[in-house]
């Protein structure tokens, strides 16, 4: 019967492939193709271990998760291929913010105290039911572009299994020390009333930068000093001053008093001062040195309410702390004038109190660089808060031993943007004064004459404990749970819970053991699979989702959470810019995806800098390119055998005789190891490079040399052109799923080229002196025909020679046919004399040979761009007398800049090209323009090939003439057993040579003309 083998009737030379993906789309539900990719364990070759990068549950699709969705359905697609089990769970961040102000919104509320008024109850269950809200449309679209998880046995950061494997990992760390409870500095936000982990609050979340300018005042104030003498005070943030408890002065710094007289900041180091403020008193209110402080300029606050290092002094000079905020932050009623107020707002009373107490000596307006929140774009602010933490300054230097393990793409990564994070973390803020989140499990005495603290890492242990077991540790009911205080003896003292619940980033950062319940269950499989073997996230991670697993892998199993990395760049709208609605700056992606299909898109986003965490705009154009230069060839390629097969299918063949066939199936069989190779180390962009050559290999070279031998019914091409392109087809099948898996069903009739393994090399001839020698005829073919383009000389105007001028000059001369007929040239030569046509050149490596030359490098550079260099009788190479040694150097061929004379890319040789067209040659590339015009007709006709004809052709006198000496060329060329010359009034009509109508008309042979 012929192709295709899928039951589909023909195969279109004009496809809209967005249909052809749905029709593949169906018939992998129909047959439940991705349930059967995922091989038993007992089938397998071993296991292989992604984690998901769980998206917030309550929002919807981007292009950002659209990038990273196609990353992690390559690497899948690719192993399960290569006969690894791969389970694949979609992953949810159904906890945090987001899913609170979701629900702050439906609710028209707006703070916390909203919530507890209407009930945490109530609040948590309007959560619990928004996460989920965009479950169908997250399917439909994971579904459309092809992205092979399972949706149904998904991993939900809120299930009771995943929260308490979370708060195994609590008590776990709390029985290592590394959790402790504190007043610590961190970026607060008043609006959504809680802190901002350090990676939330420093530079770019989720593309976004969270950094904004805002305008404030900076002030010089006094202090008068208990010898009556006044101290100026430097202080950019006078909104601070309130909470300031000493000032700070350098060691060596010079200070002029009210009185005139100097000092050193040493001399001054523990005198104390009047505070600004009648609130003020009792506190420390003296004078401390430290190094930090400018040695030229005025004293300094020291607030350690509002600032990180502020609070490190405070701490350990014995200056006590001065917490004047509330969680709404605003200041309390301990610093009466401003109480009430937020922190910034209070600006304005307190310059109006400096400037009444005579204590204001400047202001100037000051702008100053501040972080806002990324979830309501709130400015932050930093305050001391009672929060628990996790050490991780403890387990630091572990965390950059244990990256050494770690494989990042782009290298630079490593130690460059995640490892300085790491270099300089802090200890972890795991807190968060919220409600929807996994709780802290530590319940504590109510009553701090008998103190007593526990903490819970399971349901049995406090089952244990309280006789009940929970089915929800969300609020309240996991508040409700309460005992006496077994070490109060009056039994009056109870155990109750804190009240705070967990950074949903702690949550995330659990996937690793939390998603399989560990170590309740699946404890075997874990510790045989952990670390995960592939992340990839875009680079805001490396301080949000990657480092957070990592801290945790580390204080937990001191090993890395995964041991290879790929961190993508941000996806930029078309004038990039970030995308934005408002801005109207990126096409919807289902709109590309109807009109170009998702493989074309996810071909784009794969062979893009994206992921080398390059940012790139993505514009409507970068899917049509992936389609005309990736998907359209290979559809061609695949129309194109169907074509010339006929009624017989090709088979599998190895072992042709024809060196054009031998030379395809072992460029196919280096195929297979170099994307193999490249895939392995998960570098899909160079593998996307490697199959994109490959098919233009196939297209423009084997098929356009082999067109002829197809036209002839040679089934030695026909069964060359189905092996490769089988392979070929599985080669794609990660990067083109759906495109791919419909050409390889109409070759070989199979349920699924995902079912197959990955081509083994042995499947294919290895021939690399062929494939060596006909790369170079290759290079020189594209190199002669782009030389014609430069000469505006079209390839069907034949030209008399072409010269072939290199040291291997020979070894191409087999190919002379080949290449006449390519560059249709009327004779093909070579020569080895390189000095007739141009000269050779020795470029010097630089970087290579100046750690060994040292200074005396530029002597050799400057010699060898004179000339001054040559070989010795050993063939080592001297530049000024220098001998210079293998891999410093490069020889290359250049031209003598005759015009018709071109060196090859690769410097190895010379092209010399006879750009001059006589009549003759003139006339016959007309011809040849007619025959293109009659291929053309043929096929609008809807002619097979090879079925003869009866051709007329209509062209005007001057022309008609320089037609009649070709007569038999168009005839053999064109299947046509009759032509004529005469009126066409109704035919197809076209230009040739210098733009010369012609209208052509076809009629079968028999037939009434």
């Amino acid at each position: 019967m012929g192709y295709p083998n899928d039951g589909s009737d023909g195969v279109p030379a004009r496809p809209h492939f967005p249909d052809i993906e749905l029709e593949v789309l169906d018939h992998w539900r129909a047959g439940d193709v991705f349930a059967k990719s995922v091989r038993p364990r007992e089938q397998a070759t071993g296991e292989f271990v992604f984690y998901d990068g769980p998206p917030f549950a309550n929002g919807l699709p981007h292009y950002g998760h659209l990038l990273a969705g196609y990353a992690k359905d390559v690497v899948p697609r690719y192993q399960t291929m290569r006969g690894k089990r791969v389970e694949r769970r979609f992953g949810w961040t159904t906890h945090g913010l987001p899913a609170e102000l979701d629900a702050e919104r439906q609710l028209g509320i707006t703070t916390k105290s909203d919530i507890e008024r209407m009930g945490i109850k109530e609040f948590n269950e309007v959560c619990r039911g928004t996460v989920m809200r965009y479950t169908e449309q997250w399917r439909a679209y994971v579904n459309r572009q092809a992205r092979w998880v399972d949706l149904d046995n998904d991993v939900r950061t809120h299930d009771i299994t995943y929260t308490e494997s979370v708060l195994w990992a609590f008590k776990t760390l709390w029985d290592k020390g590394l959790i402790y409870q504190g007043h610590s500095i961190a970026w607060y936000c008043a609006h959504c009333e809680t802190p901002l982990a350090n990676n939330e609050s420093n530079g770019r979340m989720y593309g976004g930068d969270t950094l904004r300018d805002v305008q404030g005042t900076a002030v010089v104030v006094t202090v008068r000093l208990d010898t009556g003498e006044l101290l100026r005070v430097a202080a950019e943030h006078p909104w601070a001053l309130p909470g300031m408890v000493a000032v700070a002065v350098h060691p060596e710094g010079e200070y002029e008093l009210g009185s005139g007289r100097k000092v050193t900041g040493a001399e001054l180091a523990g005198r104390r001062f009047e505070p600004l403020f009648p609130f003020a008193e009792g506190r420390a209110n003296k004078v401390i040195v430290q190094s930090y402080v400018d040695v030229s300029g005025d004293a300094v606050p020291v607030t350690p309410c509002f600032e990180e290092r502020d609070h490190a002094v405070a701490e350990a000079e014995g200056l006590g702390g001065a917490y004047l905020v509330d969680a709404t932050g605003r200041y309390t009623e301990d610093a009466p004038p401003v109480a009430g107020r937020t922190v910034l707002e209070s600006a304005a009373i307190v310059l109006d109190l400096l400037a009444e107490s005579g204590a204001l000596v400047s202001s100037r307006p000051f702008t100053d660089s501040r972080p806002h929140c990324w979830r309501c774009d709130s400015t932050l602010v930093q305050q001391a808060i009672p929060s628990w933490f996790l050490r991780v300054t403890r387990i630091r230097d572990r965390m950059l031993e244990l990256n050494k393990q770690v494989t990042w793409r782009p290298e630079h990564i490593k130690d460059g943007k995640y490892g300085k994070w790491v270099g300089g973390a802090r200890d972890w803020n795991i807190s968060r004064s919220r409600y929807w989140g996994a709780p802290i499990p530590v319940w504590r005495s109510d009553d701090p004459a008998c103190p007593r603290t526990d903490v819970y890492g399971s349901l049995d242990e406090i089952e244990r404990d309280f006789g009940v077991r929970p089915d929800d540790l969300h609020r309240p009911y996991i508040d409700e749970l309460t005992r006496p205080n077994p070490d109060d003896p009056t039994g009056k003292s109870t155990m109750r819970r804190v009240p705070d619940v967990l950074d949903c980033w702690f949550e995330t950062g659990a996937v690793p053991y939390a998603s399989v319940h560990y170590p309740f269950e699946n404890a075997e499989w874990f510790e045989a699979n952990s670390p995960g073997q592939f992340v990839v996230e875009h680079e805001a991670q490396t301080r949000g989702w990657f480092y957070s697993m990592n801290v945790l892998s580390t204080a937990l199993f001191d090993r890395p959470a995964f041991t290879d990395c790929t961190v993508l760049g941000v996806v930029l709208g078309n004038d990039g810019q970030s995308m934005s609605r408002a801005k109207g700056n990126y096409l919807d992606v289902n709109d590309l995806f109807d009109r170009d299909g998702a493989d074309a898109m996810r071909w784009f986003l794969m062979s893009s800098p994206l992921l080398r965490a390059i940012e790139v705009e993505v514009t409507e154009e970068g899917s049509r390119t992936a389609l005309r230069q990736v998907v359209l060839p290979l559809w061609n390629t695949w129309s194109f055998l169907v074509l010339y097969a006929g009624e017989e299918d090709g088979r599998t063949r190895t072992d042709p005789s024809h060196q054009l066939d031998r030379y395809l199936l072992a460029k196919t069989r280096d195929l297979i190891e170099e994307t193999g190779r490249a895939l392995d180390e998960f570098d899909m962009s160079r593998a996307c490079s490697l199959l994109h050559s490959h098919l233009d290999m196939v297209t423009n070279f084997y098929i356009r040399s082999s067109r002829q031998r197809f036209a002839a019914g040679d089934r030695e091409a026909v069964d060359t052109l189905h092996t490769a392109l089988e392979v070929l087809c599985r080669l794609l099948a990660p990067l083109l799923p759906m495109i791919s898996e419909k050409v390889w069903r109409g070759l070989t009739g199979g349920l699924s080229v995902h079912l197959t393994d990955w081509p083994s090399p042995e499947e294919l001839p290895a021939d690399p002196e062929l494939v060596r020698v006909v790369d170079r005829v290759r290079l020189v073919l594209s190199t002669a025909l782009s030389q014609r383009k430069s000469h505006n000389l079209r390839l069907r105007q034949p030209l008399a020679r072409l010269l072939v001028v290199a040291a291997d000059a020979g070894e191409m001369a087999p190919y002379a046919e080949l290449l006449r007929d390519q560059d249709n040239v009327k004779a093909v030569e070579f020569s080895a004399d390189i000095a007739a046509y141009g000269r050779a050149q020795l470029v010097v490596n630089a970087r290579q040979a100046g750690p060994r030359l040292g200074a005396r490098v530029q002597q050799v550079i400057r010699a060898a761009a004179a000339g001054d260099w040559a070989k010795d009788e050993s063939g080592t190479v001297l530049a000024a007398g220098i001998a210079l040694e293998p891999g410093e150097y490069e020889e290359r061929v250049v031209a003598d800049g005759a015009d018709a004379v071109t060196a090859l890319p690769d410097g190895t040789g010379l092209l010399v090209l006879d750009t001059d067209v006589t009549k003759q040659l003139a006339d016959e590339g007309f011809a040849r323009d007619l025959v293109r015009v009659v291929r053309q007709a043929r096929k609008a006709a809807g002619f097979d090939v090879g079925e003869p004809a009866s051709l007329m052709v209509e062209l005007d006198g001057e022309h008609l003439a320089r037609m009649r000496a070709h007569r038999d060329l168009v005839l053999a060329e064109t299947s046509v057993e009759r032509l004529e010359f005469g009126p066409v009034p109704d035919g197809f009509a076209g230009r040739i040579g210098d733009g010369a109508a012609v209208r052509v008309g076809l009629t079968k042979v028999g037939s009434a003309t």
